[in-house]
C-alpha cells in the first residue's frame, strides 16, 4: 500500500494489522494515536479507497525509470552489471520510442538491510542509447559500493532518467580522443551505438521484444517488474 513502508508496517503489525482490509476496520482514532494525525487520516482514507487528489491527464512526465528486485545477491559486478544493462535496455527503448533523451541519470541501490543509497549525474548532452545509459549507471553503482565497503548484499537496483528533452538537437563532436568519447552521443562511437539501438528497435517492433537483445541480459535470469505491471503504477513517457 502506498505510504506504508517498513517502519509503518512494523507499527501496524503491533496492533495485528497486516492487510488493507484489517486497516480499514481499525478505528480511526486508534490509527491516529499509533501513527499521528496526518498519517493516520491519510491511510484510513486510502484503505476505504478515498483520495481527494485530482486526476490530471495529458501531462508529459519528465522522467523514465525501472527497477529490479534481486532478493539478496552479492554486491558484485557479475550481479549488478547484467541487471543494469537490462534496466537500461528497457528505459532507453522507451526514451527512443518517444524521441525524448534525458540529461540526468540516477541510480538507487538497496542493500540487504533495506538501506537505500542514490547517486546521480547530469550530462552535457541528453542520451537515449542503451549502452551509454548502462555504462553511466554502472559507474554510479560502483561509486555507491566504494562508499559502502561493509555492505555485502544488494536487494534492489533502479535506474531513472530525468530532465527529458523533446526532440533535442544533437551537437556533433570532433574526435578529440576524450576518455569518455564512447559515452558522448555526439561523437562517432556514440552515434554508432544509437544507430545500433535503433536497428534493435525496428527488429523488436516487427518480431517481438525477445527477438534480439544483449547477450549479458539474455543469459541472466532477472527479476524485474514487467512493463505491464509498471505501467499500472507509473506514468510512461
Amino acid at each position: 500500500m502506498w505510504g506504508v513502508g517498513p517502519a509503518t508496517s512494523a507499527r501496524l503489525a503491533q496492533v495485528d494489522v497486516h492487510t488493507i482490509g484489517q486497516l480499514a476496520k481499525l478505528p480511526g482514532r486508534s490509527l491516529v494515536r499509533l501513527l499521528g494525525h496526518a498519517a493516520g487520516e491519510k491511510l484510513t482514507a486510502l484503505a476505504w479507497n478515498r483520495d481527494p487528489r485530482e486526476i490530471k491527464t495529458n501531462r508529459r512526465v519528465q522522467s523514465a525509470g525501472a527497477q529490479s528486485a534481486l532478493g539478496r545477491q552479492p554486491a558484485e559486478e557479475r550481479v549488478f552489471r547484467p541487471t543494469l544493462r537490462h534496466l537500461a535496455d528497457r528505459i532507453a527503448t522507451r526514451l527512443r520510442a518517444k524521441s525524448r533523451p534525458g540529461r540526468t541519470v540516477t541510480v538507487r541501490v538497496r542493500f540487504g538491510d533495506l538501506h537505500s543509497v542514490t547517486r546521480s549525474v547530469t550530462l552535457e548532452a541528453p542520451i537515449s542509447a542503451t549502452a551509454i545509459l548502462a555504462e553511466i549507471a554502472e559507474q554510479l553503482v560502483r561509486s555507491v559500493l566504494a562508499d559502502h565497503p561493509d555492505e555485502r548484499t544488494i536487494s534492489l537496483l533502479a535506474i531513472s532518467v530525468s530532465h527529458l528533452e523533446a526532440h533535442a538537437d544533437l551537437q556533433l563532436e570532433l574526435p578529440l580522443g576524450l576518455e569518455d568519447e564512447r559515452r558522448r552521443p555526439g561523437t562517432r562511437p556514440g552515434m554508432t551505438r544509437w544507430m545500433a539501438d535503433r536497428a534493435v528497435d525496428r527488429i523488436r517492433d516487427r518480431f517481438g521484444w525477445h527477438a534480439v537483445g544483449y547477450g549479458s541480459v539474455a543469459l541472466k535470469l532477472l527479476r524485474s517488474v514487467p512493463d505491464e505491471f509498471r505501467e499500472l503504477a507509473e506514468k510512461d513517457v
